[in-house]
């Protein structure tokens, strides 16, 4: 797994020079507009899955509904471990980080084993393609993906459930969807995105990105694994403050 183990929650800075200005400009890793917060994750990574939806629910109680974004962008976990994210370690994560954000939706995998995700490329594929109908209807996909996976079990390697969780949401136009995801056109800028993130420069599922630079990777959480890593140990969740996606939210808000 990932660097999930260090404290990563502080928010950088920079301080503004027309240097820095270029050198952001040039970030694949930030999101091109000031209005809009670039988030890598993966689908099937419980941390991620708190993440997305603590800032769903705190850009709502803001209302901030309509004027901030989420650019949801893909961090491959199976590409970076170049195997399947394992089952094992999934499962020992539901139980801790469930209890954080119970209203996100966890259920331990109910069926058999062979209908467990292989692959979450697919379904990655498919939220940026829903960016060509709108950001908020690659949201609204990315957060139903989520929670087909975590709370109702369902296989989202698999292109008739992944088309069938667009039509569930009823933002996305389906017909449209299908075309570009079955054109494969989608499948080099989810390459390009898990590029961006190589070498250390996306640090884990989640990290969070504003147009001026400043991020945060697994905001307010810091966690370590305990009786072995990833896969045999469990995590424990030393700290955890949720407070800070109300101030990710207001400096995104601030820079419009």
């Amino acid at each position: 797994m990932t660097d999930r183990t260090t404290d990563r929650t502080t928010i950088r800075t920079t301080d503004g020079t027309a240097a820095e200005e270029r050198g952001r400009a040039a970030d694949p890793r930030l999101p091109a507009a000031p209005d809009t917060i670039a988030v890598y994750t993966d689908l099937n990574c419980s941390f991620a899955h708190v993440a997305v939806h603590r800032l769903h629910e705190t850009r709502r109680r803001l209302g901030l509904e309509g004027r901030v974004w989420f650019d949801l962008r893909a961090f491959p976990l199976e590409l970076f471990n170049r195997e399947v994210n394992a089952r094992p370690g999934v499962d020992s994560e539901i139980s801790v980080l469930g209890a954080l954000e119970p209203e996100a939706g966890w259920r331990l995998w109910q069926g058999p084993d062979w209908t467990y995700p292989v692959t979450t490329l697919p379904a990655l594929e498919a939220v940026h393609a829903a960016k060509d109908q709108s950001w908020h209807a690659s949201e609204q996909l990315d957060r139903a993906l989520r929670r087909a996976f975590w709370a109702e079990g369902r296989c989202i390697s698999q292109r008739h459930v992944i088309l069938d969780v667009a039509e569930e949401t009823g933002a996305v136009d389906v017909t449209a969807l299908a075309e570009v995801f079955d054109s494969g056109t989608a499948r080099p800028a989810v390459m390009a995105q898990y590029a961006s993130a190589r070498d250390g420069r996306v640090n884990c599922s989640p990290h969070l990105f504003l147009h001026d630079g400043r991020d945060s990777a697994n905001p307010g959480i810091r966690a370590r694994w305990v009786n072995g890593d990833f896969g045999t140990g469990f995590p424990v969740i030393d700290e955890d403050r949720p407070e800070i996606y109300e101030k990710l939210l207001t400096q995104a808000a601030d820079l419009l």
